[in-house]
């Protein structure tokens, strides 16, 4: 049945209408339909621009790993949508947003609507989702080319099933602590993330800072193979620029949907407009990063060797670091304000990025200064730049504003300030809570580090079988000694030995004792020990 048809129906009832009233009935019948049809076309559109990330997610991580580890990168990106639909469906949704109505009483957690049970706004699941799998794909690129494949499902499934929905229900539903939808808000305010740059980007940057320092760097990186630390940091550069540009491409695109989308309508004044600020901000900011990284950079590197430098992966990172700041205040900010806030952006990635080398973290694709540091500084931008027309628009209130607003009224009021650290605090807090001892349990298992030799040869050819052409880098005696130890492990299992364990994490306790595991296996250890055996 048409939306027209449906009103007649419903207004045919009421017989004692004249024509005029019937008239006005029905325009405003259809009316409202259609308009509930466009927001719901907004959202699925939305929601499929911030589901197509993960193609960009998946382009950036694959250009920017060895040839040798490709297919294992690709995978894990593939599982990300895969676990954070299917956590996010069974309990990550409830404990979002379960429960949660307007007026309701402030909770900690959602705690109806698992498996979706009693929900009907499924186009809201559904952009939600999108958002789930986003801030657990963070993760991948940072642990690239040397994690197992069990500890990439756990984790997956914990961050989007309870770690992140915990931190959405407490900024984003009606009966969050932090939620300036609250009928109580925090500082009468609330904590102001439009579209997640501490919710989605600090949350996945914080829990792989956590990871990789558990995880340790790739073999090479900062130790050589006797375990002295190099005087200057080995680099693996990726197989193809061409496709981190493509991947960085394809998340700008997407940043659309992720920030214009966060409005959830389109069909009323207030909310085009706040759309069309939220896509023109979004837009500056990605651009400011990107030239500051790229020219702030070339400046200190001229300086340093007097040679001027275009660094391509400064330049994308920036823009992507000018993504994940301006997405807590993108609704809110004015577009000068956009631009400044990306600028910092580049320049807080470029910093961040060079501390990780010094303290020997290491981030393959640098997603920890991209999304954890510029998340916080997100979080803060907004309170410092939310603009009083913006917030009456957008919350119904401008008695809290941001800092510099403030000075010019004449005020030192740090409401919204204070919920935005507050804020940040608790992210930090609760995801070091949860994931540090999950990470450190996983570690003790075995079941999170591949071994050496499989870095060293490539996942691709330790779990998937790839082809050893893809291992160009990988030397034969290394390749000798995989295939050796795969005969060797085939054999034993067709022996009946009752101790094995798989080659991926869960070596056999016999052949444990013929490498040397604390030397060979370690982060400092002598790949060459391997070998020998």
């Amino acid at each position: 049945m048409s939306s027209y048809e449906d009103c007649v129906a419903q207004i045919s009832v009421n017989e004692t209408l004249t024509e005029q009233e019937r008239t006005v009935q029905l325009v405003a019948c259809i009316g409202g339909e259609v308009a509930g049809g466009v927001d719901t076309f907004f959202l699925v559109y939305s929601a499929s621009l911030v589901f197509f990330m993960q193609a960009g997610f998946a382009m950036l991580c694959a250009g920017a790993v060895q040839k040798k580890n490709v297919q294992n990168t690709m995978l894990k990106n593939l599982l990300d949508a895969c676990g954070a639909a299917l956590g996010f469906y069974s309990v990550g949704y409830a404990f979002a947003y379960g429960g949660s109505y307007e007026g309701g009483k402030t909770t900690f957690i959602g705690n109806t609507n698992f498996f979706l049970m009693g929900v009907d706004d499924y186009v809201f699941w559904l952009f939600q989702f999108a958002f789930a799998a986003t801030s657990a794909t963070i993760v991948a690129g940072t642990l690239a080319e040397r994690r197992q494949m069990a500890a990439y499902l756990c984790y997956s499934v914990m961050l989007s099933g309870f770690v992140y929905p915990v931190i959405v229900h407490a900024v984003w539903s009606y009966t969050g602590f932090l939620s300036p939808n609250n009928t109580s808000p925090l500082f009468g305010v609330g904590m102001i993330d439009f579209a997640g740059s501490g919710v989605v980007h600090m949350t996945g940057g914080i829990t792989a800072f956590i990871a990789a320092q558990i995880l340790g760097a790739r073999k090479g990186r900062f130790y050589d193979d006797r375990g002295m630390k190099l005087k200057k940091p080995k680099s693996f550069p990726g197989h193809s620029i061409a496709l981190q540009v493509l991947g960085s491409f394809i998340l700008w695109f997407g940043w659309y949907g992720f920030n214009v989308g966060s409005t959830g309508e389109i069909t009323n004044a207030a909310a085009s407009e706040t759309a069309a600020l939220a896509g023109v901000n979004t837009t500056l900011a990605a651009a400011s990063g990107g030239v500051a990284a790229l020219f702030a950079n070339l400046i200190y590197v001229e300086r340093k060797t007097g040679e001027a430098t275009f660094n391509l992966n400064f330049a994308m990172n920036g823009c992507l670091g000018g993504l994940v700041c301006i997405t807590a205040g993108c609704a809110l900010m004015e577009p000068w304000a956009a631009i400044v806030v990306g600028f910092i952006a580049g320049l807080l990635y470029l910093w961040f990025s060079n501390v990780l080398v010094k303290k020997c973290i290491d981030d393959a694709v640098d997603a920890i200064p991209v999304h954890m540091i510029n998340g916080f500084w997100g979080l803060i931008a907004a309170g410092l730049f939310a603009a009083p027309r913006h917030m009456e628009r957008v919350y119904g209130t401008s008695e809290n504003v941001g800092w510099f607003y403030e000075w010019g009224r004449g005020s030192g009021n740090f409401n919204l300030m204070g919920c935005q650290l507050i804020g940040a605090l608790f992210i930090l807090a609760w995801v070091t809570a949860i994931m540090l001892p999950f990470f450190v349990i996983l570690n003790y298992l075995g079941w999170f580090r591949a071994d050496a030799l499989e870095e060293i040869v490539g996942l691709d050819i330790s779990y998937h079988g790839g082809s050893y052409q893809s291992a160009e880098a990988v030397k034969d005696e290394h390749l000798a000694a995989f295939n050796k130890r795969k005969k060797d492990m085939l054999r034993r299992r067709s022996s009946g030995d009752g101790n094995r364990r798989s080659s991926h994490g869960r070596r056999a306790d016999n052949f444990e004792q013929d490498a040397d595991v604390e030397g060979g296996f370690g982060r400092n250890g002598s790949v060459d020990n391997i070998v020998a055996h």
